[in-house]
C-alpha cells in the first residue's frame, strides 16, 4: 500500500472513533490488519424491519465499510459499502446485503459514509421513488406514512457534543 493511502486510512479510523466517542448511537469497529480497510458500523438507533407480523421497529443495525487499495482513486459503492443486517430491515434504499448512501465518490470520509447511512436507517433521508428504490414495497410504504417520518430523529452526536462542534468549527473558520 502507498503512504498516501495508509495515512488517509489512519485519519479515517481517528475520525471515525472520535464520532462514536461523541455519539450514543453508534460504534466503529476497525477489523483487520492496520491500517484498517474495514469497519463495522454499529446502529443503536430506531429503525424499521419487516417481520411476519408486518413493519416494525428494531433498534440494532450494522453496516460494513471497506476502503479497497484504490478507494482515492475509484469506488464501488457496492464493494464500499455491506448492509449486515438485520437482513430484513425495511428501507427504500436497503435491499440486503446491499444499501444505497447516494453517490460516493473516490476518497468520500468514513464519518460521511457513517452519516449517511444513520441518516437512511433512521429514515432521515428517504427515497420516495420507485424509479430510484432498491426496495420498492418500502418506497410505497414511506410514502404512505410520512407522518412516522423520520422513525428516529435523533442526531448521531450528543447535543452537548453538537454544541462543542459547532463551537469548534466556528472558531477556526474565523
Amino acid at each position: 500500500m502507498d503512504t498516501i493511502l495508509n495515512d488517509f486510512l489512519r485519519v479515517q479510523e481517528t475520525e471515525a472513533l472520535e464520532l462514536a466517542a461523541e455519539s450514543d448511537l453508534v460504534d466503529v469497529i476497525p477489523v483487520g490488519p492496520e491500517p484498517h480497510q474495514r469497519f463495522l458500523v454499529r446502529y443503536s438507533c430506531t429503525g424499521l424491519v419487516r417481520t411476519r407480523d408486518g413493519i416494525t421497529e428494531a433498534d440494532q443495525f450494522e453496516l460494513g465499510v471497506y476502503m479497497p487499495s484504490d478507494y482515492l482513486r475509484r469506488v464501488n459503492p457496492g464493494e464500499v459499502l455491506t448492509w449486515l443486517g438485520p437482513p430484513n430491515s425495511f428501507h427504500p434504499q436497503i435491499l440486503f446485503p446491499y444499501v444505497c448512501a447516494g453517490r460516493v465518490r473516490p476518497g468520500t470520509i468514513l464519518v460521511e459514509l457513517i452519516h449517511q447511512c444513520f441518516e437512511i436507517v433512521t429514515y432521515q433521508k428517504v427515497t420516495m421513488r420507485e424509479d430510484d428504490a432498491m426496495n420498492r414495497d418500502a418506497c410505497v410504504w414511506s410514502r404512505n406514512n410520512l407522518a412516522r417520518l423520520p422513525i428516529d430523529d435523533r442526531s448521531i452526536v450528543r447535543r452537548s457534543a453538537e454544541h462543542r462542534i459547532r463551537v469548534s468549527t466556528r472558531t477556526e473558520g474565523e
